[in-house]
């Protein structure tokens, strides 16, 4: 599977400088012309991009996770985290369903891929992952406690309206299938399990 990044809509210029060079975030300044022709400092982050995975189990539920992590409410996500510098974006999924939960799977679906916000050179790259087959224990990073969690396909709907849900860029999805039969048909399809 051939993974092309998206292009941001306000991308970091070649001449932009790394004013500042973080654990997670890089800041970059460059100069930009205005309308009235003046000139101003315009900065972004930069930040590794990242996978979500939602895996479809044999029963047709879904598997999520609950989790928590230091300094941060516990909230409702898909398996995922950054991708590792050099990392294929399709390896990096699979390595973080296996680390997260010990399942592997025999299929990957490009979902979305796409930059959550105008700010930030960061792309979210969202998969659904089907024929799930437990392959070994969960090997958590020592920031994150992981309850895994399974829904039915109508309960992942749901988690349009949940607080506690984090991935943002689906929620619109998961709420307009709500609404609208077309989309919840070609969402159900889309999380079908393997046949």
């Amino acid at each position: 599977m051939e993974i092309h990044r998206p292009r941001s809509k306000q991308p970091i210029p070649k001449d932009a400088k790394r004013v500042f060079s973080g654990i997670l975030f890089d800041v970059y300044h460059w100069e930009q012309e205005l309308f009235d022709g003046t000139r101003t400092i315009f900065e972004k982050l930069k930040r590794p991009d990242t996978v979500v995975i939602f895996g479809v189990l044999d029963n047709g539920n879904i598997l999520l996770s609950e989790q928590e992590q230091p300094g941060k409410e516990s909230f409702i996500t898909g398996l995922g985290g950054r991708i590792e510098t050099g990392e294929e974006v399709l390896d990096a999924a699979k390595r973080e369903l296996l680390e997260e939960s010990g399942y592997e799977a025999d299929s990957f679906i490009l979902w979305r891929a796409e930059h959550p916000t105008s700010k930030i050179d960061w792309v979210i790259y969202t998969f659904v992952a089907k024929g799930l087959k437990k392959v070994a224990d969960m090997n958590l990073d020592p920031g994150e406690k992981i309850k895994l969690k399974e829904v039915t396909f109508d309960e992942f709907l749901e988690l349009s309206k949940n607080h506690k849900f984090s991935e943002k860029e689906v929620m619109l999805e998961l709420l307009e299938a709500t609404y609208d039969q077309k989309k919840k048909e070609e969402l159900k399809s889309l999380f079908s399990p393997l046949s």
